[in-house]
């Protein structure tokens, strides 16, 4: 297997988009851009982001005591590839503000304030878990990163409610082969 299969492969797999915030010792803002975040657990409430280790901020987020996770929006799009990139003036203009010591995007889908629980090395990522201590979450659609774009997700059900229509259901599922499966039981 070669780096640019394994890339192409993970490319496929849709992820949401995040910005990842904290403070320094001096009470400067640091952030990047992950699209690497899950949850972890109900009880307790865990999350967790993967910063790759060649990031400039990176021994700073492994660090930190406490940081922000916020969820972006499709207009959130410019925002994210600002964060994504080294030397930017990041927060500039972005609408931030402080909550439990830590920059918060008010604009949002949804932001989790979080204490750092765990630290992992990951190959050339870390895996930082934070046990979530506060949360904010907006009604809207998030930004998704798919096939190295940033995509926008359909507000349509893939299945639909009762009384609504399904655009799929009259579709024949596909074997492994593409064969249609009407000979199936």
């Amino acid at each position: 297997m070669d780096a640019d299969s394994f890339r192409r492969a993970l490319g496929t797999f849709p992820s949401g988009v995040t910005i990842v915030t904290t403070t320094d010792a001096d009470g400067e803002a640091w952030g990047i851009t992950a699209s690497a975040f899950c949850s972890v657990s109900l009880s307790p409430p865990l999350v967790l982001f993967c910063p790759a280790v060649s990031a400039r901020s990176h021994d700073l987020l492994r660090g930190a005591e406490r940081y922000a996770i916020n969820v972006l929006r499709p207009e959130h799009r410019t925002l994210a590839l600002r964060f994504a990139t080294a030397g930017a003036d990041k927060f500039a203009r972005a609408g931030f503000r402080t909550e439990s010591g830590v920059p918060v995007l008010s604009s949002a889908l949804a932001t989790l304030v979080c204490r750092a629980s765990a630290r992992y090395d990951a190959g050339d990522h870390s895996i930082l878990v934070g046990e979530v201590e506060s949360v904010h979450v907006q009604e809207g659609l998030p930004l998704l990163y798919f096939d190295r774009e940033f995509r926008e997700l359909s507000p349509a059900p893939l299945l639909a409610p009762p009384g609504r229509v399904d655009r799929y259901r009259d579709r024949p599922l596909l074997d492994a082969d593409g064969a249609d499966g009407s000979h199936a039981a």
